[in-house]
């Protein structure tokens, strides 16, 4: 059964921080609140964890997972950047957009896209994960907490523990999340693609 951690949303107690932090470090799955809804997410090297997110979500072994990142520093050491992107980037972050970029050899290669070797890089704009993500001092690979039989992602930790409690190890329920998705902008080949307009304004990649 999940563990179940009531976290403020603006100020994250510490001491729940680093209880989900020593679990992440243990192999765990966590579900937890970002700036574009829930998203359930494991450490980069989890053995099981990509496999178990692709369980619950229903998802074939082609889905491109996300790197969620603490700040600029942390994305430069998983994606390549000419000085144009890093540019852009860093002027829109932290907020609402997943960066489709060139992955450097720090992303395990199931991870990246098979023949571009791509991968998808944020650093939200929520408190919460902010905080996890310094302790914790890498990446969180995550993926939108979407299940196969909703139209919809779950928005609160209680229902999430409701439906999940099960097949994650922590819900952090830090209060009902907006679920609007990141707008998705791809600097795979030159010039920034927007692929999906979501929450964050694309014009400024126009």
């Amino acid at each position: 059964m999940a563990k179940y951690l009531d976290v403020h949303p603006e100020d994250p107690q510490p001491r729940l921080v680093s209880q989900v932090v020593d679990l992440l470090r243990e192999d765990a799955l966590i579900a937890y609140p970002t700036d574009s809804g829930y998203a359930l997410g494991v450490r980069l090297d989890s053995h099981t964890g990509a496999d178990r997110i692709r369980a619950i979500r229903r998802l074939d072994d082609k889905h491109h997972f996300t790197l969620v990142c603490a700040d600029f520093a942390q994305l430069g050491q998983f994606v390549r950047l000419d000085n144009y992107q890093f540019r852009a980037i860093k002027a829109a972050t932290p907020g609402p957009y997943t960066f489709i970029l060139p992955a450097t050899s720090e992303v395990p290669k199931r991870f990246a896209h098979p023949k571009k070797r791509t991968v998808g890089v944020r650093i939200p704009e929520h408190r919460v994960v902010q905080a996890l993500l310094r302790e914790l001092g890498e990446p969180i690979l995550s993926s939108t907490l979407l299940l196969p039989d909703h139209d919809e992602p779950l928005t609160d930790g209680w229902t999430i523990k409701e439906e999940l409690e099960h097949v994650v190890d922590v819900v952090i329920d830090a209060g009902e999340v907006i679920a609007e998705p990141t707008t998705v902008v791809d600097y795979t080949d030159g010039p920034p693609e927007i692929l999906r307009e979501g929450s964050g304004d694309p014009t400024r990649f126009a």
